[in-house]
């Protein structure tokens, strides 16, 4: 039960921090203007849910093959570049923008299609491989799924409470603090397994 424990906060720690900041959270605020919040959050699930899944059997498969000290070292040097990549910032192109507006399927159908393709190689399903090939695939899986919900729905509430935008600058120098953090943490957890 430890495995599945670490592996579940773990990846819903870097998820969420992942997430903040990310286009999907701009989608999710998007896609609550034009719909209630709960389909919106339904369709997200589903969406992420499949990803990680997928996300994970990739990250399971490399753990099984991979001596782990190498994976720690690889996922430690991934998670800075995740850190940079979240400094960049993501933003929503005009065309994502209207896809998100002028959908007139099923908010469920919408969000879930949309939110599926958005999370294709994108960093969270980047970070969820990486998680998988050092953690348990169940305990990764659920604990990315919840944190992308999660950031997702935090950024439903506040922009619906607060009708405004988080401090997106902000958002993205914490999230690449703690990813710097957590990529320096794996690089020495593998250089102590090394040596």
């Amino acid at each position: 039960m430890e495995g599945f424990l670490a592996a579940l906060v773990v990846s819903f720690g870097v998820i969420f921090v992942a997430e903040l900041g990310d286009k999907s959270q701009l989608m999710a605020l998007t896609f609550a203007t034009r719909f209630k919040p709960i389909p919106v959050l339904i369709g997200i699930t589903v969406a992420t849910a499949v990803v990680h899944l997928a996300s994970v059997a990739i990250g399971a498969g490399l753990g099984a093959v991979l001596p782990t000290e190498w994976i720690s070292l690889v996922a430690g040097v991934a998670f800075l570049g995740f850190g940079a990549w979240t400094l960049r910032g993501d933003k929503l192109t005009e065309e994502e923008k209207r896809k998100a507006e002028k959908t007139s399927k099923t908010a469920i159908v919408a969000v879930s299609v949309a939110f599926f393709l958005a999370e294709l190689g994108d960093k969270t399903m980047l970070a969820t491989i990486t998680l998988a090939t050092k953690y348990g695939w169940f305990g990764t899986w659920l604990g990315s799924t919840i944190g992308m919900v999660a950031a997702d729905a935090l950024a439903i509430l506040v922009g619906r409470m607060l009708g405004r935008r988080l401090p997106e600058k902000t958002i993205r120098y914490v999230a690449a603090i703690l990813f710097a953090i957590s990529g320096l943490w794996l690089i020495l957890e593998a250089v102590k397994e090394l040596t």
